[in-house]
């Protein structure tokens, strides 16, 4: 039987500019059931995610479902994608406007030290009578992290060795190539820029975790120099620095860091004079988004990120506090972030519900009341069956997908858009918050499509070359030059070609 359900209780789409592409609710759901007439038409994606159906039993089956307490549960028709702006347009206006303050003397110009400092105190990264510098010394950052207890130490050291690890591995998997060519060869190196800036948020909690993903990774990738941006960094966030080998350490965030990094810091007043990186990668707040889209291009960036999203895949077999744990970690992240869950069982989905609502009441503020308030942005979905959950998790392309399944391996391998994957009860995706390996900096909002997480080639060049040796054997090669570039109307590339040509006279010789 095809099944699907609509929202059960009231929730209106949540607008939030930041989001590159949010999942939102077609329209005002109406507090009612709707069970098909017919079968739904199965997905693709030039249609909606099942076909409409026929209220006709809809207020039969509403009065045989027992209401949710937590969770919105919609029907698989009522989950659309809206493409959005990843840059929140007041954010992006603001942040324009700290840059120009950052930069008096126009925009070939670094950042001022002492307006970096002005803006730092007057935006709340360093108290208003900080006197010092704009800057943490590394024997801050070894201090702090020396006087972590033995249990916290340990803990950063082996998250710092796992995610190394793995970003070691990701650098030895591409390398140098060299291949034969007419007359010589031809290949590509791999190199690191030079200078990476690493953004670490400072807000609601420290997240030391953001500081070991982005600075470890970087110096897997070789680049010479990292420097690390956090505002208000907490003795944690400082120990993780010392231990990721950052040569710098800012104490300012949003815009200002941002342009900080991508300008560079002209070391006026007495300040330390900051060279601009060349890439700047790491999560952030809307000001910190509207700033790297305003940076990107004078130097790279890795992503535009909206607010974190976990989907989680579950049937019958799944265990609902487990499932409900997971949900509650990633709605604590923020108030925009959202927790979907997709099932082809409907008493799972309801013991999940439940759960929730009990794991909840047991949260600490404040993080009890943003999972509470990220809640009104999440859903769950009653599928016809897991492959239609996995044909609706594509269509979303989940930051983080967790697959928790009977033959959970085989659903994932099924599954194809997705920023970090998950697969099975005990791969948690707090475990890749917290360092398992991979990197927990991921696309978020649908472009997962077409990137991944934050890795070590984020950091990396690929430039390719090609050397001639032997002019003879390379007259194919220049003979094909001379015919595409008159095919594309450029003569000038032609009598380039020509001009290595053993057999042809250049035209710019011939008299006319």
């Amino acid at each position: 039987m095809h099944r699907r359900l609509l929202c059960l209780t009231s929730l209106l789409p949540c607008a939030r500019p930041s989001s590159i592409t949010s999942v939102f609710l077609s329209s005002p759901p109406p507090i009612a059931l709707y069970v098909p007439s017919q079968p739904t038409a199965s997905f693709s994606s030039s249609t909606s995610l099942a076909s409409a159906t026929s209220p006709k039993t809809a207020s039969a089956a509403a009065a045989a479902m027992p209401a949710m307490k937590t969770l919105s549960l919609i029907g698989s028709d009522e989950v659309s994608l809206e493409i959005k702006d990843p840059v929140d347009p007041t954010a992006l206006e603001q942040a324009r406007a700290i840059v120009s303050e950052l930069r008096p003397s126009g925009p070939s110009g670094p950042v001022e030290a002492g307006k970096l400092l002005e803006v730092a105190k007057r935006l709340g990264d360093v108290p208003s009578d900080h006197a010092g510098s704009y800057t943490v010394s590394k024997e801050e950052c070894k201090a702090a992290f020396d006087g972590l207890s033995d249990v916290d130490r340990a803990s950063l050291i082996r998250i710092h060795d796992r995610v190394k690890a793995f970003a070691n591995a990701q650098r030895r998997s591409v390398v140098d190539v060299e291949v034969d060519i007419p007359g010589g060869k031809a290949g590509h190196t791999v190199s690191p820029c030079a200078a990476a800036g690493c953004y670490a948020p400072g807000g609601r909690y420290p997240l030391p975790s953001s500081v070991i993903m982005t600075a470890v990774t970087a110096r897997a990738a070789g680049c010479g120099r990292v420097v690390l941006a956090s505002p208000r960094p907490a003795p944690i966030t400082m120990a993780a620095a010392h231990i990721s080998g950052a040569d710098v350490v800012l104490r300012v965030g949003g815009a200002q860091a941002v342009a900080a990094m991508a300008y560079g810091i002209d070391g006026g007043g007495g300040g330390e004079a900051i060279p601009p990186c060349d890439v700047i990668v790491g999560p952030g707040n809307k000001w910190v988004t509207a700033a790297k889209s305003i940076v990107n291009g004078r130097c790279g960036i890795d992503m535009l990120a909206g607010p974190s999203e976990v989907l989680v895949i579950a049937d019958k077999t799944a265990n609902a506090e487990v499932v409900a744990a997971d949900l509650i970690a990633q709605a604590e992240h923020d108030t925009a972030a959202r927790a979907i869950l997709l099932s082809d069982d409907s008493a799972l989905i309801e013991r999940v519900d439940g759960a929730v609502t009990e794991q909840l009441a047991s949260l600490p503020e404040p993080n009890r009341g943003t999972a509470a308030e990220a809640f009104k942005n999440s859903f769950a979905v009653l599928c016809d069956s897991v492959d239609q959950a996995i044909e609706i998790s594509d269509h979303i392309a989940p930051e983080h997908l967790e697959i928790q399944t009977e033959n959970a391996a085989e659903v994932a391998n099924k599954c194809a858009n997705y920023g970090g994957l998950f697969v099975g009860e005990g791969a948690a995706e707090v475990l890749g918050d917290y360092g398992a390996g991979p990197n927990h900096t991921l696309p978020t909002g649908g472009t997962g499509k077409y990137t991944g997480g934050l890795s070590v080639f984020n950091f990396l060049r690929i430039r390719t070359w090609m050397r001639v040796d032997d002019a003879e054997k390379s007259q194919g090669m220049v003979d094909d030059s001379i015919v595409m570039a008159r095919l594309e109307g450029l003569e000038g590339h032609a009598r380039a070609a020509e001009a290595r040509s053993l057999t042809k006279e250049p035209a710019y010789k011939s008299k006319a």
